[in-house]
């Protein structure tokens, strides 16, 4: 069994703001009330996501331009890295889609990372996701299953490390060894009485990995 892993969510986690936003504020305004009617529950999550995604109607290199556009938290691919060196493996899970993703993982030439995420691909000028519901990670709400994968994860790993900050990252807090929360995900686990260590950033993720030797920085 290995050591350790450490997963984070992307969106408004290593990513300082969701890509659906991008969308909506410059491609999609009627966005603003399909989000109201998305969180009221009137809605689920994948298809909402599927429903802004379909609605940029802008040619492939644009999209890439606005994905290379997406704001990082500008320490991760650092904090990445010292995972990494520190015997770590590093892992993103995401209800959004591997194709913003993985685009700025290459930017930022981060390496050796699984991204476990909605199959997303380029189709008549909008974002398409392509959802198999027999696949064993398949959620009808969200597209994958987070808690399926942290458990899977488990099996492999003797403690497992969780970042988030929203409600989709509220059930698979609840299998992670140590959930790190930012924003709306620390109210959420406090009204479920999960433990999780508040952070703003990933330097404050680093600096508790430090205090508690999970990684040394050399």
């Amino acid at each position: 069994m290995k050591k350790w892993a450490f997963v984070s969510d992307f969106d408004g986690t290593i990513s300082k703001k969701d890509f659906y936003w991008i969308v909506i504020e410059k491609y999609f305004p009627e966005g603003k009330d399909l989000f109201h009617r998305w969180k009221a529950g009137e809605m689920k999550d994948i298809d909402f996501l599927s429903t802004v995604f379909q609605s940029i109607h802008q040619e492939e290199p644009k999209i890439l331009e606005e994905v290379a556009n997406i704001p990082i938290d500008e320490y991760v691919p650092a904090f990445i890295k010292a995972v990494q060196e520190n015997g770590g493996d590093f892992y993103i899970l995401s209800a959004g889609t591997t194709y913003y993703i993985k685009p700025i993982l290459d930017k930022y030439g981060v390496e050796k990372v699984e991204v476990y995420s909605n199959e997303g691909y380029f189709h008549q000028n909008n974002v398409h996701l392509r959802l198999d519901p027999a696949h064993r990670w398949h959620s009808e709400r969200y597209g994958i299953d987070k808690s399926a994968v942290i458990k899977e994860l488990k099996a492999t790993y003797e403690t497992i490390y969780f970042a988030g900050d929203s409600e989709p990252d509220s059930h698979p807090a609840k299998c992670a060894d140590v959930t790190f929360a930012k924003d709306s995900l620390q109210d959420l686990l406090r009204e479920q009485n999960v433990s999780f260590v508040p952070i703003e950033t990933f330097e404050d993720i680093e600096q508790y990995l430090i205090q508690h030797n999970v990684i040394r920085k050399g």
